[in-house]
């Protein structure tokens, strides 16, 4: 009985090393690389919207808190910096007026 015992001990053990040595193989070949770097693009690309998510719903809870929900409008035009007074500048004659002799 002991040896039937250390018989399936010894198949279960390889067959075992041979199923992780034929996975590392693969993860290590070219085909096996660029899927992990696929993989991990698309992970990264998931992160990266969660956390806009997440910044979006902390800012806006964050505006509901201190009385600044937005009323109207989308939130780009709420980002946009307010346009700069309008004024009058002298007047400069372009490089072209110069070489037609007017100004």
């Amino acid at each position: 009985m002991s040896r039937a015992l250390w018989f399936a001990a010894g198949a279960g053990a390889g067959l075992y090393a041979t199923l992780r040595a034929r996975r590392a193989a693969e993860a290590l070949s070219v085909e096996g690389l660029q899927d992990r770097i696929g993989a991990t693009v698309v992970g990264l690309r998931m992160f990266r919207d969660e956390v806009a998510q997440g910044k979006a719903d902390a800012e806006t809870r964050l505006r509901e808190r201190m009385g600044a929900a937005l009323t109207a409008g989308s939130p780009a035009d709420d980002d946009r910096p307010a346009p700069l007074p309008t004024t009058n500048p002298t007047r400069h004659p372009s490089t072209s007026e110069k070489e037609a002799g007017t100004s």
